[in-house]
């Protein structure tokens, strides 16, 4: 296995180790092997972070100069583009990210999103003349427009950790935040090489920083409680982003959050290749550490033997954990802890009464890292622990329904709304279906809603606001209204309006 050059810090502007040169191990999950040392950021590095962004912020024009932010934001892009093959290395080893998760969100998505965001950038409307309206005997002109929010600490996972990382810090940072990231603690490489080619890029001091750490909470914490920081954005565990919100409540912070998901996949009976369909729905993708997955798949009963079947045949052919092998989708939990938790699940399953067709333990033939075989549960009934909770691991469970009503009604039943997906031989149908689907996204007969011109989020206990899209770009900006006299001409306003804009 390949040694990676160890991480280190940026803060204020520069690379630097953490105090007193600590460093933590970062641990591949494809061998369980040491791969890389990591900075370990102490309470004292995130302090200095926290100051140097407020500074930056408060004390420079990074806010108010557009010109400035798109230039560096974009030559950061440029870098990314030019060092992907060492993202590439990085993204494989450390987050035991399959080959052919590659070209997807793991590292292309992250890279494609540069230019999907500026052109968010360009076409975004930073002020609007509200017109003139009389009140209190007075006619004033009022002016609507949107300013940079602040500090921002961005909060990210290790499933997909570059993508993640790109999502939060590009649109903070063109909108004219400053900007901490901690990465999670099991992928500090990748977010630890976005401050090296920030530094490369020319950043400002303070304007973006980056803290690794080993403890899985202290960093966070700091952010999520510090006044001086305004705004908490965190994609992670449900459980994780009710604490920050928490945090977050004590300062009054903006928070938002990109949570857990326990999506339905509807097969209907009418689908145009059922087979295909079935054998697609397969939680192979990432080990299935996806926050959007669908981990649920619900086939009509009139065809649910058929689709059983399908499900027996796809799971005994199915190629994964190969890091050489290009087609393959699928590698090893992240860690040991995580595949501890997933194999509980699997008991569970197996406890409350669903028959498992495919997978359920660990591997002989895959070495010493984190896998757990693809496994499958058939006869599940909704209220089932499995069809409940988010597993986080490569576990599909198989839920029969009699109608569209009964489809539409399991898959609402859940704390979480995340995503979901219909297959339908009906347009319409399945148009309809997917309108009272209560999820933030969703998929029509294979239509891929993942784009940076669009936002993403969830409804219910499935997060906070959206990234992405214009949507996601207006978290990081506060609106301001600004009223005059009416007789203050209408040029006046926009050229006084966009003084700073420019």
């Amino acid at each position: 296995m390949v040694t990676l050059a160890t991480g280190q810090l940026y803060v204020d502007g520069v690379l630097r180790n953490a105090a007193g040169d600590r460093t933590y191990k970062d641990v591949s999950p494809w061998t369980g092997e040491v791969i890389a040392e990591a900075a370990d950021a102490s309470a004292e590095d995130m302090e200095e972070a926290i100051a140097a962004a407020r500074r930056a912020f408060d004390d420079t024009d990074w806010a108010t100069d557009h010109a400035r932010r798109r230039a560096l934001v974009a030559k950061l892009g440029e870098l990314m583009v030019a060092n992907q093959d060492r993202i590439v290395e990085i993204v494989r080893l450390e987050g035991g990210a399959a080959w052919g998760t590659i070209m997807g969100p793991q590292v292309q998505f992250a890279l494609d999103a540069f230019p999907g965001m500026l052109k968010v950038f360009d076409d975004f409307k930073w002020e609007k003349d509200a017109g003139v309206v009389e009140a209190f005997f007075t006619q004033s002109r009022r002016v609507i427009r949107r300013e940079a929010f602040g500090v921002v600490g961005a909060i990210t996972p290790w499933n997909v950790p570059l993508y993640v990382n790109v999502a939060k810090l590009v649109p903070a940072l063109l909108a004219g935040c400053t900007v901490i990231l901690k990465p999670a603690p099991e992928t500090p490489l990748s977010g630890a090489i976005i401050g090296e080619l920030a530094a490369e890029a020319g950043f400002p001091a303070g304007v973006f920083n980056v803290m690794t750490g080993e403890d899985p909470a202290m960093l966070g914490e700091m952010l999520s409680g510090d006044p001086r920081v305004d705004l908490v954005t965190f994609t992670g565990s449900t459980v994780t982003g009710k604490r920050i919100m928490e945090r977050g409540a004590q300062t009054l912070k903006r928070v938002f959050l990109e949570l857990g998901g326990k999506s339905a996949l509807i097969v209907l009976e009418d689908a145009p290749d059922y087979a295909m369909a079935v054998a697609h729905s397969m939680m192979i993708y990432h080990a299935g550490q996806g926050c959007a997955n669908c981990t649920r798949l619900l086939l009509p009963r009139s065809r649910y033997a058929e689709g059983v079947a399908i499900l027996e045949q796809a799971y005994a052919h199915v190629q994964w954990g190969d890091f050489d092998d290009k087609a393959n989708y699928m590698g090893a939990l992240i860690s040991e802890r995580q595949r501890k938790r997933v194999l509980g699940y699997i008991e569970a399953g197996k406890a409350e009464g669903a028959r498992l067709i495919a997978g359920g333990g660990i591997p002989a033939d895959k070495g010493d890292g984190f896998f757990v075989e693809p496994t499958c549960f058939v006869d599940v009934d909704n209220k089932m622990k499995i069809a409940q909770e988010e597993i986080f691991g490569p576990v599909l469970v198989v839920i029969p329904f009699e109608d569209d009503e009964d489809a539409i009604r399991i898959a609402n039943d859940s704390i979480y709304g995340l995503s979901g997906a219909v297959v339908s031989g009906d347009f319409d149908r399945g148009m309809a279906i997917a309108k009272r689907i209560r999820a933030g996204t969703y998929s029509v007969n294979g239509g891929i809603w993942s784009a940076p011109d669009v936002p993403f989020g969830g409804y219910k206990q499935s997060g906070l606001g959206r990234e992405w899209g214009e949507a996601g770009f207006e978290e990081y900006l506060q609106i301001k209204t600004i009223a005059m006299p009416a007789a203050s001409s209408a040029n006046d306003v926009s050229a006084a309006a966009m003084a700073d804009t420019i």
